[in-house]
């Protein structure tokens, strides 16, 4: 499990196809300092297996299924990607409750710079949509953030970033048209399940 926390940025440094997957080998610091291969870490808020590692860099494979329902398959040498690592039992509950799922892609189609702040509006897939309701949690590309707005007729919704987020994560390398990785709040997901399986006494 995940919180949404992005411990460090790490930046793609080889990407080799592995038949219909890829292994990618990512750079790190950080989020390595107590990674062993078969340990977890999310990549863009996908739940990634170390398969490999060295003293500043570690490799995963990605399947085919990932690639298609992510966007890791628009990783390319010298992209960024946000890294975190599981949160142990006793550690801090900083973000929320993330699971490394990804639930969908959305496509961001504004960006607006203020000094204090940066909005950034994603269009979110339909079936995504009715999970995200104004202050609530959201997970972008691996980061824990809270609805500003959620537009129902052009399926967007808006986000505020402070400058430490946006400078401490790969959001600042990231323009209109880019696609991101999301994870709506399990929590919904739970919520709607219940209410559509209960049978009626």
């Amino acid at each position: 499990m995940f919180t949404g926390i992005v411990a460090e940025v790490g930046k793609v440094t080889g990407i080799e196809h592995n038949g219909p997957g890829k292994r990618i080998e990512i750079r790190s610091n950080g989020a390595l300092a107590d990674a062993a291969v078969g340990d977890s870490i999310a990549v863009n808020g996908c739940c990634l297996t170390v398969t490999g590692r060295s003293e500043s860099a570690f490799s995963a494979d990605v399947m085919s299924e990932t690639l298609r329902v992510t966007s890791l398959d628009d990783l390319s040498v010298g992209s960024e990607v946000n890294l975190e690592r599981p949160v142990p039992v006793n550690g801090r509950f900083d973000g929320h409750v993330v699971q490394g799922h990804v639930d969908g892609v959305g496509t961001i189609r504004q960006l607006d710079v203020e000094p204090n702040a940066t909005e950034v509006v994603v269009e979110v897939p339909e079936p995504l949509l009715r999970y995200c309701i104004p202050k609530g949690s959201i997970t972008m590309d691996g980061i824990s953030l809270t609805v500003v707005e959620v537009d129902d007729d052009l399926r967007t919704l808006s986000v505020s970033i402070i400058p430490h987020t946006w400078e401490n994560t790969n959001l600042h390398a990231r323009k209109v048209g880019d696609r991101v990785n999301l994870e709506a709040d399990v929590l919904a997901r739970y919520v709607e399940r219940l209410r559509t399986s209960a049978t009626p006494r």
